[in-house]
């Protein structure tokens, strides 16, 4: 039994080649499929099993675009009531890979529908050797229960007894998750994507809570924030994601082309650009998602679904990259990109704004000067309430596209987060609602603390990691 793992940056996605002699399986797959396919035939093995633990929340999955290509089956909890073709699996069932026998555990907890595999490698023993468990287990945290409003304390009692399975399991059968530090599936991941049952058991918190009513309480208390994208990608996954083959074509326009198009009804503009470049000169009314930072999750919590989507970037290359990004949150109208970028842009005289990006030596400046200025503070709520700026106002990123209206639009806005990232974001955002005087502050609360204003930041552009810092 080989076990080949894939890890996506950012969503901190993990998914796996599972081979044998001459076949393998891909478990919860991500929707570019094509490194499971090269993987696969480097390896001299067919696709013929495509394994999914649960409908996953925080990215479209992959399932149809690789049984298109491979032929492969899908498998999927029955609970889940998918709308595909596949194979319904409950508490029991089994089935066989080559000399691999897979036992399903029903796990749910994170979601209502989630399955784990047992795997049990029969060339080498009889006893449970791989757990492949999805969102329900991760390395030194679980699957947080919150993400079905109303549901929290019922799946976190759920989530109990599906450990209690688990935990039944040798010491020595691996851990392989779906997810490692970064996503947003857990409160604090470890950075380690592959465990032990007995480690964890052992070191997990989840594991030292022995009284359900208290365990309820930690997995619903001081969740991070869950992007409201997470309920329309798991109902893309229930139906079937359409196929990349019959999603738009990313198309150059010219200036004067891209210009037009940008001013037609449910079509945005997104710069991808570095925020500094953003700065410096931008389409008006563009959003603005560094390509840099945590762009697929940022860019599925806060762009309109139904909207076309127009890119700037820095190369044709960088759209291209940027269209895969999108389409793994469930963006799929991504139809051009600006040729020659910003450049043809201002040589062909058509209008443009800025958003000046300012250091933290003048932002200290500023407010503490005479002048009446606005510190707005778009980090989580936790992450502002661990260390912040004295009189700073707190509105996380995603946020601001509701709450605009409680801020002054005639009053100078620095906007400030951890790196420059989020806050850029929020920039862009206050402009498409008429804030004129808008400022960024590069570097964040990281460059605000290392010129020694302030403590120590342990977080940059993951802003769901645990904060633990104390400050003003």
């Amino acid at each position: 039994m080989l076990v080949q793992q894939f890890f996506i940056n950012g969503l901190a996605h993990i998914s796996y080649i599972l081979g044998g002699s001459k076949t393998c399986a891909v478990i919860d797959p991500r929707r570019d499929i094509q490194i499971y396919l090269d993987t696969a035939k480097a390896m001299g093995l067919n696709i013929t099993h495509i394994l999914e633990t649960h409908l996953h929340a925080d990215f479209i999955s992959g399932h149809m675009d690789l049984a298109a290509k491979t032929g492969a089956k899908i498998y999927a909890p029955k609970s889940g009531q998918s709308r595909f073709s596949h194979i319904s699996l409950s508490e029991g069932d089994t089935f066989e890979i080559e000399e691999m026998e897979f036992r399903i555990l029903e796990t749910p907890g994170h979601t209502p529908e989630h399955i784990c595999y047992v795997a049990i490698d029969h060339s080498r023993g009889e006893d449970p050797v791989a757990l492949f468990s999805g969102d329900t287990l991760f390395v030194g945290d679980v699957g947080r229960p919150d993400l079905f409003p109303g549901m929290a304390k019922e799946l976190a009692s759920k989530l109990y007894d599906s450990l209690q399975k688990i935990v039944g399991l040798p010491d020595f059968c691996e851990v392989y998750p779906a997810h490692g530090a970064g996503s947003l599936c857990g409160r604090a991941m470890s950075a380690k994507r592959t465990s032990t049952i007995g480690y964890e058991k052992k070191y997990n918190y989840a594991f030292q809570v022995k009284d359900r009513n208290k365990f309820i309480e930690l997995l619903t208390t001081d969740m991070p924030e869950a992007p409201d994208y997470f309920s329309r990608c798991s109902e893309i996954n229930r139906k079937g994601p359409a196929l990349i083959k019959d999603l738009p074509c990313l198309t150059p326009f010219d200036p004067v082309s891209f210009h037009q198009r940008a001013r037609e009804k449910n079509t945005i503009v997104l710069d991808i650009r570095p925020y500094e470049a953003f700065g410096g000169q931008h389409v008006p009314g563009a959003y603005h998602i560094d390509f840099g930072g945590n762009f697929s999750t940022f860019a599925g919590w806060v762009l309109p679904p139904d909207a076309d989507i127009l890119l700037v970037s820095q190369t044709p290359s960088q759209s291209e990259e940027a269209v895969v990004h999108l389409r793994r949150v469930g963006l799929d109208r991504t139809i051009g990109y600006l040729d020659g970028g910003m450049y043809e842009w201002a040589k062909a005289g058509l209008p443009s704004e800025r958003v000046e990006q300012v250091s933290v030596e003048i932002l200290t400046q500023r407010i503490t000067g005479s002048s009446k200025v606005m510190l707005l503070d778009v980090r989580a709520n936790r992450e502002f309430m661990a260390g912040h700026i004295n009189g700073a106002i707190n509105i996380p990123f995603p946020d601001l596209r509701k709450r605009y209206g409680e801020l002054d639009s005639t009053a100078p806005v620095l906007v400030i987060c951890n790196t420059g990232h989020r806050s850029s974001i929020g920039t862009s955002i206050l402009k498409r609602n008429g804030f004129r005087e808008v400022s960024n502050v590069a570097g964040g609360m990281t460059g605000y603390n290392a010129a020694g204003l302030g403590p120590e930041c342990p977080a940059c552009i993951a802003p769901h990691l645990p904060i633990v810092y104390k400050g003003k």
